[in-house]
């Protein structure tokens, strides 16, 4: 009983995870600037290879009733360097200069330079 509950839940977290992964790698080709798409590659991919992971540790633990900690550690791994990964991104393309959508209203990493030159 608590096996077949167990598997469900990993299942339904799968199926949540590749669904905002697909919805990652939509939001990659059809974002504007550089800055949405790593956005997006970011935020949503990173949550959605964490969901599926965590599916898939639970299914393990379901399934064969023991704790795989390589999963755990890689969850981690996702969480610490999908976010990171795309803020160097962003900073990067920021310092070279790389031009922001028409539909961007203001520049708030400008300001926060701009505090950074006057210490």
């Amino acid at each position: 009983m608590i096996t077949t509950i167990v598997i469900s839940i990993a299942l339904i977290l799968v199926i949540i995870g590749s669904l905002i992964s697909a919805l990652a790698a939509i939001g990659i080709l059809r974002l504007d600037d550089v800055y949405a798409r790593a956005h997006a590659a970011g935020k949503a991919a990173t949550l959605g290879a964490m969901l599926l992971i965590s599916g898939v540790f639970l299914f393990f633990i379901g399934r064969e009733g023991y704790v795989n900690m390589q999963l755990i550690i890689g969850i981690l791994f996702i969480l610490i360097t999908g976010p990171l990964a795309s803020h160097l991104i962003i900073k990067s393309a920021y310092n070279l200069n790389t031009p922001a959508s028409k539909r961007t209203k203001h520049d708030e990493i400008k300001k926060d330079l701009d505090k950074k030159k006057e210490r």
